[in-house]
C-alpha cells in the first residue's frame, strides 16, 4: 500500500479512526485531540519569503494517561539531560537516589573540548546517593559534604549545579540555602535547579525551569558570588551566541564553523561544549541564534526583555534551510556580512550538488515518518525534501501549541500529525502507512527494525553526525542511504508481507 499523502488526506483520517477503534470510547475520545492531519491553512513569510502554511492544530502539552506507554521524560531529565549537563566546566550533582533516572548514570553525546576529570566533567556523573535514612532525616548535610568534596576533588571546575530528583521536592531540601551558602565558602557559582521529575506533564517543564535557573542564579546572580570576570572578552559589532544546540555529534562545531565564516564572531554557544563564562558574558551579544525553540526560547525572550537582544530562529539542516538561514542572519547584520554569506553559500554548493547527484537517486520518493522531541519533527524535513524523500507523518514527544505553529511551515497537506503519540498507536501508523524510513528514538529504534522498516535514531544521530551544516548534510545524506538501502532488509519480511514471496536466503559458496 502506498499513499500519495498530498491527495490522500481522507486516507490518514481513516486511519487515524481505524487507530482509535481499538480503544475504549471515551480514552479514543481524549486521544482523538491529539491525532490530526495537516490541512491548506493560505501563506505565511518566512525568512522574507513567503510560503504555503498548513494547519498542525493538535492538543499538546498536556499530562500522558497513567499506564499508556508514552515515550516523554521527565522535567529532571529535562534540565540535568538537556540544558545543565552539557556546560563542561561545572560540575552538575544527580541531588537524590542514583537510579532515579538515567542521566544519574549516562550523559548523551554531547562532544566536548577538554580534559575529563579537570577542567571538563559532562561525562562524568555525581549523584548524592539518597538512602532510606536521608529520605527520613533529610539531604541537606549531606549535600554539603558532597558539594566540599567536589571542590577539593576538582578544584577546577567553574561551578556546580544541584539537579533535583523526585524525593527532594517531597521531603522539603533547602538546596537554595546550601547553595548560597557554599557559594560564599567556595567563592564559585552554585546553581539550584528544582526540577524534580514530577513537575509538569514531560522533560518540556525542566527546560523551562534549567532556563528560569540561568536567569536567577548566573545573570540576576542569587548567589552573591563574584562572577567570572573573563577579563580577555571584548565585545564585538558581530558577536552572537549560539542558543539551544546541544552539540550531539559535533553539530555546534559544525553551526561554528558556517556562522564564523560569514564574519561573525560566536561568543558563546549554549550548552554543548560551553563554559559557565559563556553564559555569563551572553548579554553583551548583539543577537541570539536559537536552534533549540522549544529548550531555549526562555532565556531568549528574557534576554530581549532585560538586556534588548534580539533573537531569532534557524535551522541547519539541509541545504535549502542552511542557505535561507545564512541569509535571514547576514540580513540582520548588514550589507557586509550579506556578501560573505552569499561567498560561503556559493562555496559549498558544488558540495551539495555532488552529495544530491549521488544520493538523490538512490532515495527519490522514498517515505518517512518522523517522531522526537525537541526541534527535530519540523527543522529535518527540508533536509529530507533536499533528497527528494517526503515526510508523511510527524509529531513531537513534548511540543507545545507554538510548535505545531511553527511546524505548518514544513509540512504538506496530508501529513499525519500525532502528539506524545502511544507505543501502540505509532506502531499501528507505521503498519498502515509503511513508510520506508522511521526517525525517531532509541525506544522504538528495536521494534520498528523487528517489522521490517529501516530506522534511525533522530535524538543522537545513532551515533553518527553531525547533521547541522554543508558538511553535516553530507553524513545526513549517507545514513539515510545506509538505512533504507541496505541489503539485509532483503532477507526479512516485515509482518504484513508474511504471505508475499519468500524472502530470498544466502547460499554459501561452494
Amino acid at each position: 500500500m502506498s499513499l500519495d499523502y498530498e491527495n490522500d488526506g481522507e486516507a490518514m483520517e481513516r486511519i487515524i479512526e481505524e487507530v482509535l477503534d481499538a480503544y475504549p470510547e471515551k480514552f479514543a475520545k481524549r486521544r482523538k485531540k491529539h491525532l490530526s492531519v495537516a490541512t491548506p491553512a493560505g501563506e505565511a513569510e518566512e525568512h522574507g519569503e513567503v510560503k504555503p502554511l498548513t494547519e498542525c492544530d493538535v492538543k499538546s502539552n498536556i499530562k500522558s494517561v497513567p499506564g499508556v506507554m508514552t515515550i516523554r521524560g521527565c522535567a529532571y531529565a529535562g534540565s540535568k539531560g538537556v540544558v545543565w549537563g552539557p556546560i563542561k566546566d561545572m560540575v552538575h550533582i544527580s541531588h537524590g537516589p542514583v537510579g532515579c533516572g538515567q542521566y544519574s548514570w549516562s550523559q548523551r553525546r554531547n562532544y566536548y573540548i577538554g580534559k575529563t576529570g579537570i577542567d571538563s566533567f559532562v561525562t562524568m556523573q555525581f549523584t548524592s546517593d539518597f538512602q532510606e535514612r536521608d529520605i527520613v532525616f533529610g539531604g541537606d548535610k549531606k549535600l554539603e559534604k558532597v558539594i566540599d568534596e567536589i571542590d577539593a576533588l576538582f578544584p577546577l571546575a567553574n561551578g556546580t549545579t544541584i539537579q533535583s530528583e523526585c524525593p527532594i521536592g517531597l521531603i522539603g531540601d533547602d538546596i537554595e540555602a546550601v547553595s548560597k551558602k557554599k557559594a560564599k565558602e567556595h567563592g564559585k557559582t552554585i546553581v539550584p535547579v528544582r526540577c524534580e521529575g514530577f513537575r509538569g506533564v514531560s522533560q518540556s517543564l525542566g527546560h523551562h525551569i534549567a532556563n528560569d535557573a540561568v536567569r536567577d542564579w548566573v545573570f540576576e546572580n542569587k548567589g552573591g558570588v563574584e562572577q567570572n570576570p573573563d577579563t580577555g572578552f571584548v565585545p564585538g559589532p558581530y558577536d552572537v551566541n549560539v542558543i539551544g544546540d546541544y552539540n550531539i555529534g559535533g553539530d555546534a562545531w559544525a553551526s561554528r564553523i558556517l556562522l564564523e565564516e560569514i564574519g561573525l564572531r560566536v561568543v558563546g554557544n549554549w550548552s554543548g561544549d560551553a563554559t559557565l563564562a559563556e553564559i555569563e558574558r551572553a548579554p553583551k551579544a548583539k543577537l541570539n541564534l536559537i536552534h533549540c525553540y522549544r529548550s531555549m526560547n526562555y532565556i531568549c525572550r528574557y534576554m530581549e526583555e532585560k538586556y534588548g537582544i534580539s533573537w531569532m530562529e534557524y535551522n541547519f539542516f539541509g541545504p535549502s534551510q542552511i542557505e535561507a538561514s545564512l541569509r535571514a542572519i547576514a540580513k540582520h547584520f548588514g550589507p557586509e556580512i550579506e556578501e560573505k554569506a552569499e561567498a560561503v553559500i556559493a562555496k559549498y554548493r558544488p558540495l551539495v550538488d555532488a552529495v544530491i547527484a549521488k544520493y538523490r537517486p538512490r532515495l527519490e520518493g522514498k517515505t518517512v515518518m518522523l517522531y522526537v522531541g525537541g526541534l527535530r519533527p519540523r527543522h529535518v524535513i527540508t533536509a529530507y525534501e533536499d533528497l527528494g524523500m517526503e515526510i508523511v507523518g510527524t509529531g513531537y514527544e513534548f511540543g507545545h501549541n507554538d510548535d505545531y505553529q511553527r511546524t505548518g511551515h514544513y509540512v504538506k497537506k496530508g501529513t499525519l500529525i500525532y502528539d506524545d503519540v502511544t507505543g501502540y498507536e505509532l506502531e499501528k501508523f507505521i503498519e498502515k502507512v509503511r513508510p520506508d524510513l522511521v526517525g525517531s528514538g532509541i525506544k522504538e529504534k528495536y521494534p520498528v527494525q523487528k517489522m521490517g522498516i529501516p530506522f534511525r535514531q533522530m535524538h543522537s544521530w545513532d551515533y553518527s553526525g553531525p547533521y547541522h551544516g554543508y558538511d553535516g548534510f553530507a553524513i545526513f545524506a549517507r545514513d539515510m542511504d545506509l538505512a533504507i538501502n541496505n541489503p539485509v532488509w532483503g532477507l526479512m519480511k516485515a509482518p504484513w508481507k508474511k504471505d508475499a514471496e519468500p524472502a530470498p536466503t544466502l547460499v554459501a559458496a561452494e
